[in-house]
């Protein structure tokens, strides 16, 4: 399920920050039942001087697509939700023996398989097309996505796997990945982050079994779309399967957080399951947003070959998850390789009680940046990119702060606010001060803006 999808402003990002020929080390694409920084030497981002993109073993060809930057390249591979003891780990581990205990076949074993090593690359058609995301479609823009070229992309959710884990013949699993979005620069967003997807379907014997006279149930109908569900499916399929899908998640949330956990629903839309709904959750008083789910559209489930089921789907981010039951502050830090922060997730068992106690909070170092926008298209999500691509995690924050039209000219100029806070070291003015230098060159030469520095 693209939980947390964001509905954001057209892109122009025909310039790209890959060098010739990028290989990056990686895992090749798999799948199976688990049982279980560098900154450029003169911070600047370069421009493609070859045709291909090497990744996981493949070269895809360069277009006007490609937007994938060195810096995002590096983190493929690194699986850190397979990572022993590392805390995205221990989320996946909990939620996965979660459904391992409570959810069984009838000859007593799992019912979910889980699938936690299929490859980040894959097709538009299996990111977009499969799930019924209309061409002129808000989330396809590269302004919010990484593509390798026209085809291919790193995933924006793990909802990806969907069409093809339904068509090899499952009724039930879990589909665990990092993804990839350019987003905002804070320290709850990043570029890459982990998803957990599920999927079950139902046969009609399945839904309307424990049903006290159910047996003239039926699954589908030809009615009309409502906003409580599908013009294919009987009222009484889509409310029993809305019961499961929410009485299986309030469960699964009660188990990571505890009993008196507080739960809301929150009607939403989502284009590949109808009705759709988000999960916040009471955490020391505030209202957060942890996953989204919905009853699968019966055309992507018709479509995948089980034209005689029904089913729900969701998707929940690790780092939500992660951040609150270890009151773990920045996203930044899940890519660390500290000892400090690594060492405090190393326990007898994966349910141990864990608080993150917190690093020495360095300081912060503060720049400002003003220019004039180019007067063609400008995303702001393409100076985050150049940002995290020549600062890396030296960024813990960006903010625009100003945005002023000049009474005669109508030109726009944007100023930003820079954090800089290295979460395991203190950064020194000069070391700020050439990376500063550095983004406002590359704003000029690569994003066509006028400096006002």
């Amino acid at each position: 399920m693209a939980m947390l999808w964001k509905f954001m402003r057209v892109a122009k990002y025909s310039k790209t920050a890959l060098s010739p020929k990028v290989k990056v080390r990686g895992i090749p694409t798999h799948s199976r039942h688990s049982s279980s920084k560098s900154v450029p030497s003169d911070f600047a981002a370069s421009a493609p001087c070859s045709s291909t993109v090497e990744l996981l073993g493949k070269s895809y060809p360069q277009d006007d697509y490609t937007n994938v930057t060195e810096k995002i390249l590096s983190k493929v591979g690194k699986n850190l939700h397979n990572r022993k003891h590392h805390p995205l780990w221990l989320i996946k581990e909990q939620v996965k023996e979660h459904f391992y205990k409570h959810y069984l076949g009838r000859r007593g074993t799992p019912l979910f398989s889980v699938y936690d090593g299929l490859s980040p690359v894959v097709t538009v058609q299996q990111n977009f097309d499969r799930l019924l995301i209309p061409q002129n479609h808000a989330s396809r823009r590269k302004e919010d996505n990484y593509y390798l070229n026209r085809d291919h992309m790193l995933r924006a959710h793990t909802s990806a796997h969907q069409w093809d884990l339904i068509h090899s013949g499952l009724d039930a699993f879990l589909a665990v990945g990092d993804v990839y979005r350019r987003d905002t620069i804070d320290n709850t967003h990043y570029p890459v982050f982990h998803q957990m997807e599920g999927v079950r379907l139902f046969s009609c014997h399945e839904l309307f079994s424990s049903i006290k006279d159910g047996e003239g149930l039926q699954l589908f109908e030809q009615g009309q779309r409502t906003a409580h569900k599908q013009e294919c499916h009987t009222m009484e399929a889509v409310k029993l399967v809305e019961f499961n899908l929410k009485q299986v998640l309030t469960k699964l949330m009660t188990h990571i957080f505890g009993d008196g956990l507080q739960v809301r629903w929150v009607d939403c839309y989502f284009p590949f399951t109808h009705p759709s709904f988000e999960m916040e959750i009471n955490f020391q008083g505030e209202w957060m947003e942890v996953l989204g789910c919905g009853v699968m559209e019966q055309q992507l489930v018709n479509s995948a070959g089980a034209q005689d089921k029904i089913g729900w789907a969701f998707g929940l981010g690790l780092e939500r998850l992660a951040m609150i039951l270890y009151n773990i502050p920045d996203i930044r830090l899940f890519w660390s390789e500290d000892e400090r922060f690594l060492k405090q997730f190393i326990g007898p068992h994966i349910w141990q009680k864990i608080k993150f106690q917190p690093l020495s909070r360095y300081p912060p170092l503060i720049n400002d940046i003003s220019f004039w926008l180019p007067s063609e298209t400008y995303s702001q999500n393409d100076f985050y990119d150049l940002v995290r691509t020549i600062g890396g995690d030296l960024i813990e924050k960006v903010v625009l702060l100003d945005e002023f039209a000049h009474p005669k000219t109508r030109k726009v100029s944007h100023c930003y606010r820079i954090i800089y806070r290295h979460p395991e070291r203190t950064l020194t003015q000069d070391e700020v001060h050439r990376v500063h230098r550095a983004i406002e060159e590359s704003a000029v030469r690569e994003l066509g803006v006028e400096g006002r520095f």
